[in-house]
């Protein structure tokens, strides 16, 4: 993948789509179903699509003893379980534009993380002055308007997405750190870990035995199959050939798709202020990724 651009552009390309899209059938489902169950429901199906493909690819899932468990399972956890479950309560409130915006904030995360966690990846003044700049960008998502000294009717639910930006960049540093494994059978320890806490979480909160419409079902379907397998695959490989810093700047864009599909989709409105945010963040993202080479904090 490194030394083919085509496919490099092409993977971007993928998962800025398949990204940018999850937030809208995300946006569409939690309407008929459940936060808790339509992240159970869906990496129950993606676990038992990446198993299978594992074992297509000739490979072997580990003993429960092995080491790699501990990695993968903290990723499946942190990376799918409970980002999912935090992003889809939190769309309850918040729009599926909206709510990329606010991933769109995990780059700056990962930059402040990588500080501290991947050698090499030193904060810098200019990385410092950026992360301050895009924080800018969240507090306005969070003040109302006309302004005044209060937090916003559903600033619950934006923080809840938040906290999923927060965890999307502790799954990129620790997929940098994990053992090398295939990324077949990475992603399937990942979701079968994600299955496993995703449906502890649901069960908990009853179960429903009516059925969801099929176009929820087929929604469900669609995210298993493309967001939690495929997807998986690609981003563990983005992430071995490129480093987590590629995966932030993947994310400058996925705002962008989501607000198009919101719009497309679900009929969403674009406000001023989510423009104005997306800018300020993007400009955050722009001044801590320039100067990289210049002189360390």
């Amino acid at each position: 993948m490194q030394d083919n651009k085509t496919l490099k552009y092409l993977s971007f390309f993928t998962l800025i789509i398949v990204w940018g899209t999850a937030f809208t059938f995300i946006g569409y489902a939690v309407d008929y179903i459940s936060p808790a169950w339509m992240v159970s429901i869906r990496t129950i199906i993606a676990a038992f699509i990446l198993v299978l493909y594992a074992k297509v690819r000739g490979h072997k899932l580990p003993k429960l003893s092995d080491k790699c468990w501990l990695w993968y399972g903290f990723m499946g956890l942190i990376g799918s379980a409970l980002p999912f479950n935090l992003t889809a309560m939190g769309q309850q409130t918040v729009d599926s534009g909206l709510t990329a915006i606010l991933v769109g904030f995990m780059p700056l995360i990962t930059i402040v993380l990588a500080h501290f966690l991947i050698h090499g990846e030193p904060l810098t003044w200019r990385k410092s002055i950026g992360f301050f700049i895009g924080f800018l960008g969240i507090v306005v998502l969070f003040l109302p308007d006309p302004f005044k000294w209060e937090l916003i009717n559903n600033w619950r639910g934006q923080g809840m997405i938040i906290l999923s930006a927060v965890c999307y960049s502790v799954l990129a540093i620790t997929a940098k750190r994990a053992p090398k494994i295939a990324n077949s059978l990475g992603a399937a320890m990942m979701l079968i870990s994600a299955a496993i806490f995703s449906t502890l979480w649901a069960i908990p909160t009853g179960i429903s035995y009516e059925l969801p419409p099929v176009s929820v079902i087929i929604v469900l379907l669609v995210m298993a199959i493309g967001t939690n397998s495929f997807a998986q695959i690609l981003y563990l490989r983005v992430i071995e050939a490129y480093g987590p810093s590629t995966v932030a700047k993947i994310n400058y864009v996925v705002p962008i798709c989501s607000l198009f599909a919101g719009m497309l989709f679900l009929d969403e409105v674009i406000s001023l202020r989510s423009i104005y945010a997306m800018m300020i963040i993007f400009a955050g993202l722009l001044i801590a990724r320039s100067g990289r080479n210049r002189n360390k904090l």
